[in-house]
C-alpha cells in the first residue's frame, strides 16, 4: 500500500469561505467517491494555530504505484487540482506502509 499525503497552504488573503476554497474543497471531498484506486480518503482543515501548520490536509492510500498513478492522472482529480492551483500550495508525500 501506499499513503499519499498533500498538505495545502492558502494564499496570503485568502480565506476558508472564499468561494473558490470552497468549491475547491467540495472537487476533493467527492474524491472519495469518484477513484476507485481509493483504498482510504480523509481531508481536514487544521484546528491548529501553529505558524509552521498548513491549512487543509489530505490522507489516502491507494494499493500500488500503478494505482497512485492512475489517481492522479483521473480527471476528477486534475480538476480538482487545477481549482487548488488558483489559490494555494502544496506539498506531497507518499510513502510505502
Amino acid at each position: 500500500m501506499i499513503r499519499h499525503l498533500v498538505l495545502f497552504k492558502l494564499h496570503d488573503g485568502v480565506r476558508r469561505d472564499d468561494p473558490r476554497v470552497v468549491a475547491g474543497e467540495a472537487a476533493f471531498r467527492a474524491l472519495g467517491g469518484q477513484i476507485e484506486e481509493l483504498r482510504f480518503w480523509e481531508l481536514g482543515w487544521n484546528v491548529s494555530e501553529r505558524p509552521v501548520a498548513y491549512d487543509f490536509a489530505i490522507n489516502s492510500a491507494v494499493e500500488d504505484a500503478g494505482a497512485l498513478k492512475r489517481y492522479l492522472e483521473h480527471p476528477a482529480h486534475q480538476a480538482g487540482v487545477a481549482l487548488w492551483r488558483e489559490f494555494a500550495t502544496w506539498v506531497v508525500a507518499d510513502y510505502e506502509f
